[in-house]
């Protein structure tokens, strides 16, 4: 039976990046007050909040702490041990669960619950020597990604191995990080897509349009929507993310990132148990924002529409784009800019993003490009 958290009651968020930030913004918006459980002081997510507790996340007095606080929880960062989630499950309302994130933050549970689901992934073998190594490299086929199956992300984690590969080396350098790790054949595919997929605590279904994603240096740097996909690929990739939730008995947000290698052919490569940073572009650019919709799933509340309003481009803003977009802010001003609030720029660390909508994907495309590139 359903429960709906009615407004004037706390959230809390465990993770205080700009993704629980989001997520406070539309929760506020609906009415709900904030807490948050986060390691750093002046979290993104913490300057918007109405409690922020300062402690690790395995800190079990910080946690009964936010239980104090908060009527529902939820998490913007998955990479919590399986202990901290389960115990957070036994000691305060977490629609979400802790079965979720203990499939989703290892790479083989990941795949062998998509195969589960009926979704092919790309092939891949276990590996936990060397010689169990050069086995997979036999069967999967060179070239190939060496992972670790924790802990990595944004290309973090991971060695692609060719003919030219000192295997041992690559083996060593992930072994030296977990003792888990899994290889993945090398798939040359057209496109990389994502579904942002939300279930409620209801049961009831939603997902957003395509994104078509563009990365660099492994990581994101832009999302378009509509993809630039067949009306098949686009119905056979919605179809994949709505068996994974089902399957999974997921509650709320849910990335499925997927590879396209053809019409016919759609893997699906990683899951993200929350919203996305693909999943940005909605804020503007649909009649519901990816959190929102999360919001609305563990709150019990009915899912809203996921109807594209306008063609997007969703660009990353990076700690060294920052410098740029501030000289430039007569040009970026065109679209909409989201800052984090984050203290220190880094190379490479997501700062913001910057979206720009269209009634024609392309003209949003080259005013996006005019800017960017100018």
């Amino acid at each position: 039976m359903n429960t709906l958290l009615s407004p004037g009651k706390t959230i809390g968020i465990l993770g205080g990046g700009q993704l629980g930030r989001m997520m406070a913004l539309a929760a506020r918006a609906m009415g709900y007050r904030i807490a948050v459980l986060e390691p750093k002081p002046d979290s993104p997510t913490a300057q918007i909040a109405d409690v922020a507790i300062e402690a690790p996340y395995d800190d079990r007095k910080a946690a009964q702490q936010l239980a104090e606080h908060c009527d529902v929880l939820t998490y913007e960062f998955e990479n919590i041990d399986s202990d901290t989630a389960s115990f957070l499950e036994e000691t305060m309302n977490l629609p979400q669960g802790s079965s979720l994130l203990y499939t989703t933050q290892h790479r083989l549970r990941e795949k062998q619950a998509i195969q589960a689901a009926g979704v092919d992934v790309s092939p891949y073998r276990p590996v936990d020597s060397l010689n169990a190594l050069e086995a997979a490299l036999q069967d999967v086929g060179c070239p190939a990604v060496l992972k670790t199956c924790q802990g990595g992300y944004d290309g973090k984690g991971q060695v692609v191995i060719d003919e030219k590969t000192d295997i041992k080396k690559a083996f060593d350098e992930l072994a030296e990080q977990t003792e888990d790790l899994v290889l993945e054949a090398w798939i040359p595919f057209e496109k990389e897509i994502s579904v942002i997929v939300t279930r409620s605590t209801t049961g009831e279904i939603t997902t957003f349009p395509v994104g078509e994603n563009i990365h660099k240096n492994n990581v994101l740097h832009q999302t378009i929507v509509p993809a630039a996909i067949s009306s098949t690929t686009e119905q056979m990739a919605l179809d994949k993310a709505y068996k994974v939730a089902e399957k999974l008995e997921l509650v709320g947000t849910l990335a499925v990132e997927m590879f396209v290698v053809d019409e016919e052919t759609v893997y699906v490569n990683e899951l993200a148990p929350r919203p996305h940073n693909s999943g940005h572009y909605t804020i503007e650019a649909c009649e519901t924002s990816q959190f929102e919709q999360h919001i609305r799933a563990i709150c019990g509340w009915p899912l809203g529409s996921t109807e594209l309003l306008k063609p997007v481009v969703m660009t990353n803003i990076l700690g060294q784009d920052v410098p740029y977009v501030m000289d430039h802010l007569e040009g970026f001003a065109q679209g909409h800019i989201h800052l984090y609030g984050k203290q220190e720029a880094k190379t490479g660390r997501k700062m913001g993003h910057w979206t720009v909508l269209d009634s024609e994907k392309s003209k949003a495309v080259e005013k996006t490009s005019a800017v960017w590139n100018a």
